[in-house]
């Protein structure tokens, strides 16, 4: 045991020596390209609530971004901004004045037609673009992103808007009919449900929390968004473009700690829909808080523990550059991250051999690196964690196959392979949500299926193989544990068109640019008896244009 000890401790060694070898890790200030420097420190004193943008002269959060930065004195986190720490008195404020624009459905933007809600939306579109640089930038230096990446965060959450109001106006066209069953006649168009508390995560904390904001806006509710602790200041450029184009009150910005502002609002029972993506252990607490369950409507993307099934016959070079990238795209801090390799054990030491030289072979530095792939991880303590998941793994018989894996360097971590891995270890069950990459090997097909049976979670899995017969043996019992099955691709969330969602713990209700609209929203109808003056009232209505809901306007 001891000797085993030794042979590790020589291996961390040789693999933090790989690490720190190159002298430009850690970037002196001045070596910081120039135009990435723009608006750094961005210091955020507003929040907006009820059409305006408030000053805010209290405590406010300091922002150390995961890139750190060295001087004489050695190196450490890189300080670029600050961002208010508010009350639950400036919480409430939002509230009030989310629930006054609502006004129980009475208030100009839940009354408002779907063309008019559409054309607020386009001029947002407009206005957000104007600022992609400096949204792309602090997204960047927040999270530790790379550039590349947090532009196409960026143009993907840009696209995503588009095309939730291409499918609002397909949506409104199918709904502009009347529809006439058994002597009456009705008209079903989609309604608003009131309040929606928007949060989103830190991984994407643009994209993701923009998946939930620009549906339940656009279909008529009023909003509270509480940006993410990691990726708030991103949201200083955009703050004028929400008071500005939407009716005061529709959207409300608040920042500071969630766990001091948002029990109260829950516990208020004047939210009505909570839209969050995180983890289940916030979502059921908040949920619990809630004086009306009944009244709330939950819309989560929550945890996941996607594994990749590699069978005998699989094309080696696709299983191994899909599963590095599955496992590690933006560290794998992602929910859609493979968190766990089951490989035949008659192809394991071939996979892993490959695997492990793809994974040293990655490219590693600051964000801005052109075509790096492993940057710093973005939450404090968080190597420390990845760690004990290694050291644990270890010393119950696992071990670590890359050379350099699990060297840590400021807040690098480089990806850790850890083979052979057994229910014993806590990487066997923990989302890990970074570069550990748990691999073991199976000789019957169950242990997989048995896996995510007693797991916890069902969002995706991803098989990789040759033989019909056999994938196709996989899909009938893997469709009702998971709800999206890969075949020889990485577990992703795209294209947004598809659906979205996950089983167990994973997920509650569906997000795509389609099915977003419906669960933030609820069929509603007008409905008459077939009679002679119930003819005469609609057709008055619709020719004389009294009513937004009830209406043929078609929109092109």
């Amino acid at each position: 045991m001891k000797n085993e000890q030794t042979i590790e401790k020589k291996r961390e060694n040789m693999a933090q020596n790989n690490l720190t070898k190159d002298r430009n890790l850690f970037p002196r200030t001045l070596d910081i390209p120039e135009v990435l420097l723009k608006d750094i420190p961005c210091i955020q004193t507003g929040y907006l609530a009820d059409g305006e943008l408030r000053v805010w002269n209290g405590p406010r959060q300091e922002v150390l971004s995961p890139v750190w930065v060295t001087d004489d004195n050695g190196s450490r986190p890189f300080f670029i901004g600050e961002y208010p720490l508010l009350t639950e008195a400036e919480a409430f404020q939002a509230l009030d004045a989310a629930a006054a624009a609502y006004d129980h459905g009475r208030g100009l933007w839940p009354t408002m037609s779907v063309a008019e809600r559409i054309a607020h939306m386009e001029q947002f579109i407009f206005r957000m673009i104007e600022v992609r640089d400096r949204v792309v930038r602090l997204l960047m230096w927040e999270v530790g992103k790379s550039l590349q990446d947090s532009e196409k965060e960026f143009d993907r959450t840009i696209k995503y808007s588009n095309d939730t109001l291409a499918a609002l106006k397909d949506l409104d066209r199918i709904s502009s009919r009347f529809t006439i069953e058994e002597g009456i006649i009705g008209q079903i168009r989609r309604a608003p449900l009131g309040v929606v508390l928007c949060m989103g995560p830190f991984n994407y904390p643009l994209n993701e929390t923009f998946t939930t904001l620009i549906p339940a806006l656009v279909m008529g509710n009023t909003v509270i968004l509480k940006p993410p602790k990691h990726g708030a200041l991103l949201y200083s450029p955009l703050l004028e473009a929400f008071r500005d184009v939407f009716p005061k009150g529709v959207i409300n910005v608040i920042y500071g700690r969630g766990r001091k502002m948002i029990p109260s609002l829950m516990a208020s029972g004047r939210i009505n829909v909570l839209g969050l993506i995180g983890t289940s252990t916030t979502a059921n607490a908040l949920k619990k808080l809630h004086p009306h369950p009944n009244r709330l409507r939950c819309v989560l993307g929550l945890e996941a523990k996607n594994p990749a099934i590699v069978l005998k016959g699989s094309d080696p070079d696709l299983a191994v550059r899909e599963c590095v990238s599955g496992c590690l795209s933006f560290n794998g801090q992602r929910c859609t991250a493979l968190k766990i390799l089951f490989v035949e054990a008659c192809i394991a030491d071939e996979f892993l051999e490959r695997f492990s030289e793809t994974v040293n072979s990655l490219s590693f530095g600051m964000p801005w690196k052109e075509e790096v792939f492993i940057t710093p991880v973005t939450e404090k303590g968080k190597t420390d964690y990845l760690h004990e998941l290694v050291s644990d793994a270890v010393s119950k018989g696992a071990r670590v196959v890359n050379q350099a894996g699990g060297a840590v360097h400021g807040n690098f971590f480089f990806p850790a392979v850890l083979y052979p891995v057994n229910p014993e270890m806590r990487v066997y069950h923990e989302e890990q949500f970074g570069p550990v990459i748990p691999v073991l090997p199976f000789e019957k097909i169950d242990e997989p299926i048995e896996y995510m049976i007693n797991s916890n979670y069902g969002q995706q899995v991803s098989i990789f193989g040759s033989d019909p017969d056999q994938i196709a043996q996989l899909i009938d019992p893997l469709v009702n544990q998971v709800c999206r099955v890969n075949i020889n691709s990485q577990c992703q969330r795209g294209p947004d068109t598809f659906p979205f969602t996950g089983r167990k713990d994973s997920a509650e209700g569906t997000l795509s640019v389609s099915d977003a609209l419906r669960v933030f929203s609820i069929r509603t109808l007008v409905a008459a008896k077939q009679t002679d003056l119930n003819r005469q009232i609609i057709t008055r209505i619709v020719q004389d244009h009294k009513s937004k809901f009830l209406a043929t306007d078609f929109i092109l």
